[in-house]
């Protein structure tokens, strides 16, 4: 029992995929829960809780039942056995046998069905607010992977319906939580952050763009729709635009928060010219710009939540 507990953990740990966890969805947690401990007169013990909160929320559904899915999918339509595995190519835990995709399958619709019953409970005891929040994330890593929608599947409409409403409700989430309504600026970080976080994906894709064209059925992302249309160097155009997405809010930051715009222009200026001077058709090479640009996230968000 204590080896099966042992391996259980060690897989799940290989499942969750930290990093891109870390500097997605607990950035996005951080750069709202800063601003509530710096300008706000919450207690300590208030915002660990709060932190505590969401970041468990988050695991179960951007680390744990969104890589069960995505992994389940991914090797079901080939991309992940063709993939060259380095950053991206899902969690690797079907393709070296350390579970099957039947259980890995079993685990997800699982999970799914203990967060759907979470959900109706609490609505029923009145916690409308965090029921609602569960339902969006919940519908972000559903509608991602799993037919018949799969909009991972699909060029840009899987990264506006599913992957952005998910991350920018957990930006305002400790701000709707924690107050009467949400700050502007509570907006503008989600928002930022949320870009941000497609940003990277999009980088994260291009190594794989040979695998997931040729999965069956193909997935056709918003990388290989590019390649397909312009041409391999074209891979890196999502994005850039995506960045450019973000740059843009600099004018939204405006002189109120000049420090925290002055920030941002900053680093996306910088992460765009990593992507410019990128060899898109080297896996290894896209993976350590990949590397970089997570540490880019984490700290703009980071900066933006200091700087309100």
């Amino acid at each position: 029992m204590t080896n099966q507990a042992l391996t259980a953990i060690k897989n799940g740990w290989v499942l969750l995929r930290s990093i891109a966890v870390i500097s997605s969805s607990g950035a996005t947690i951080v750069s709202t829960i800063l601003p509530l401990l710096l300008y706000y007169s919450f207690s300590v013990s208030f915002i660990i809780r709060l932190f505590c909160l969401l970041l468990v929320g988050s695991i179960l559904i951007h680390g744990i039942l969104t890589h069960l899915l995505n992994d389940y999918t991914d090797h079901l339509s080939g991309t992940d056995y063709h993939s060259p595995a380095i950053l991206s190519g899902g969690s690797r835990v079907i393709q070296n046998g350390l579970i099957s995709a039947e259980m890995m399958g079993r685990l997800g619709k699982g999970l799914i069905a203990v967060l759907i019953a979470a959900v109706i409970g609490l609505f029923l005891f009145g916690f409308l607010k965090l029921a609602i929040l569960l339902s969006i994330g919940l519908w972000g890593a559903i509608t991602y992977s799993l037919p018949p929608l799969r909009l991972s599947y699909r060029p840009i409409i899987g990264e506006w319906l599913s992957t952005f409403p998910s991350v920018l409700f957990l930006g305002v989430a400790g701000a709707w939580l924690s107050l009467d309504t949400i700050p502007e600026w509570a907006w503008q970080n989600s928002v930022i952050n949320a870009l941000f976080c497609i940003s990277w994906v999009m980088v994260h894709h291009i190594p794989d763009y040979e695998a997931d064209k040729n999965a069956v059925p193909s997935k056709k992302t918003s990388v290989v729709w590019s390649v397909d249309r312009f041409g391999i160097a074209f891979s890196r155009l999502p994005a850039l635009i995506y960045f450019l997405l973000t740059g843009l809010c600099v004018f939204w930051l405006g002189l109120e928060r000049l420090w925290a715009a002055l920030g941002v222009g900053l680093i996306i200026a910088f992460s765009i010219y990593l992507i410019l001077k990128m060899n898109v058709e080297s896996p290894d090479e896209v993976s350590n710009i990949e590397k970089i640009l997570l540490l880019m996230a984490v700290i703009n968000a980071i900066w933006v939540g200091i700087f309100i």
